[in-house]
């Protein structure tokens, strides 16, 4: 499904509303209740099948040219089915390819704009060396091919940052400079993990500050948060993911600020950057508060300027998919120059605590009001999603001489359609003018690599695909 949208009613509904640009100039829905994994096994939950497409909005990277990569979470866990696992179940996290067909109309003065997504091919994430499983094994293990699953149980003894761990509930998502591997983010570890963007097979495991980790995992959110002092929220983990336009530099964001910082409801929300040769990090602090609403928010994403300017997402979990009228939906502009590094602060051993942390917290600037710009195109708050979640840049369009850059906004609608809505793509037009005064617009340079669904990689699925056929009546408990 595609949605038109005619610059001329939106400048109308803009100047009515006040809100400047970026503007919204498309809306498309990625239909289909199936992705293109192959696989045929049931879930535990004996309700959603393996191979069911949801959730695309948790994480967005731009792949190149109308080429993104869409990141779904952990999994299907609405059906209750075992209250001992948060009813989670062993569905392998996975991206799926898709391009984002936009295209221009123009009559006269007035340009209009039609987004069509399309699926193209789905990648399973897999260790190539055995993996911890609780009590289930997802049923299309090979050797070589360990899959990785949103099971909550899937841990061994210690803490949570163990690599040999296989539960992960992916959430941030961005390509490397090469186009040949992905980045990876997650809640569970929290984890950053880097994989081949045609196999799905990890390639490399960062460590992250030992002081994000909780020591004492559990497969159940609440016992996690009760039996650890310090370390990410259950669930709240590192929620959004960046990559600067060099390659050089991932940014990680925690969803929530850590248990020892304030928990869940604090306002000391902790970034980490990564340099991916040296896999050195820098800690810095950014404030959930919000002056107008009194309230603190969680961030869903993180999304590269340049080098050192960041747009940053906010959100509350109004809007449908939970039965109520959207609040916030924001996203800011940041800037990590000049910054205070935490994690060097304390002879080396970094502070916490939100009172220590405040201080040094950046500043931050309104880029874009998501709410705002919605009701503008006649999108009514209680049909905005709950959960906006992926951002990424695009390629740039003309309209005559003027250059815009583009924005696109994703929704994750946990795999439930019917409460939730679809799988939504906004698509936002901006000009340099809009990010105010900054170092620049830079988009990242991504080199062209045959996507997955080349005829090899499809021999292998189709291999795959025969072995799940042979074990889908393998019980999995």
């Amino acid at each position: 499904m595609l949605h038109q949208f005619s610059l001329a009613a939106l400048l109308l509904a803009v100047s009515v509303s006040g809100q400047a640009a970026p503007l919204l100039i498309a809306t498309g829905t990625l239909g289909g209740t199936t992705d293109k994994s192959g696989l045929g096994s049931l879930l535990e939950n004996g309700v959603d099948a393996n191979n069911v497409l949801g959730g695309t909005g948790s994480g967005l990277a731009w792949a190149g040219g109308n080429t993104f990569l869409a990141l779904a979470d952990r999994g299907p866990n609405a059906a209750a089915w075992n209250a001992t696992l948060d009813n989670t179940t062993s569905y392998i996290p996975r991206f799926q390819t898709m391009t984002l067909g936009l295209s221009q109309s123009v009559s006269g003065n007035n340009y209009s704009y039609a987004l069509t997504p399309t699926l193209n091919a789905t990648t399973l994430l897999y260790s190539a060396s055995p993996l911890n499983y609780g009590a289930a094994t997802p049923v299309d293990n090979a050797a070589g091919r360990y899959y990785f699953s949103g099971r909550s149980d899937n841990f061994a003894a210690g803490g949570s940052a163990n690599p040999l761990n296989a539960r992960l509930d992916p959430e941030g998502i961005r390509v490397a400079n090469d186009g040949k591997s992905v980045f990876i983010s997650d809640e569970y570890g929290p984890y950053v993990y880097q994989f081949n963007r045609a196999t799905g097979e990890r390639m490399a495991t960062f460590a992250l500050p030992p002081a994000i980790a909780v020591v004492t995992p559990a497969a159940t959110g609440a016992a996690e948060i009760g039996g650890n002092t310090s370390g990410r929220v259950a669930n709240k983990g590192m929620e959004g993911l960046a990559i600067t336009p060099d390659g050089k530099t991932l940014i990680g964001f925690m969803q929530s600020p850590l248990i020892q910082d304030g928990g869940d409801g604090g306002r000391a929300n902790r970034i980490v950057t990564i340099d991916i040769a040296t896999g050195k990090t820098r800690q810095f602090v950014y404030d959930n508060y919000l002056a107008d609403t009194r309230k603190t928010y969680n961030s869903s994403e993180i999304l590269a300027i340049n080098d050192h300017e960041f747009l940053v997402l906010e959100r509350d979990g109004k809007g449908k998919g939970d039965g109520s009228k959207a609040v916030v939906k924001r996203i800011y502009k940041i800037d990590l120059s000049g910054a205070t590094e935490v994690g060097a602060l304390n002879n080396g051993n970094g502070i916490s605590g939100e009172s220590a942390l405040l201080p040094y917290a950046v500043n931050k600037t309104l880029f874009l009001d998501l709410k705002v710009a919605l009701n503008a195109a006649g999108v009514a708050d209680a049909n905005i999603p709950a959960k906006l979640e992926g951002m990424a840049f695009g390629e740039d369009i003309l309209e005559g001489a003027t250059r815009y850059h583009t924005l696109y906004v994703a929704n994750d609608n946990d795999f439930l359609p019917g409460t939730a809505g679809d799988n939504l793509f906004y698509v936002f037009k901006f000009t340099d003018g809009d990010l105010g005064k900054t170092g620049g617009f830079v988009n990242q340079q991504i080199s062209a690599v045959p996507e997955p669904g080349s005829l090899a990689l499809m021999a292998g699925a189709f291999g795959l695909l025969g072995l799940s056929r042979q074990r889908k009546q393998a019980s999995v408990s």
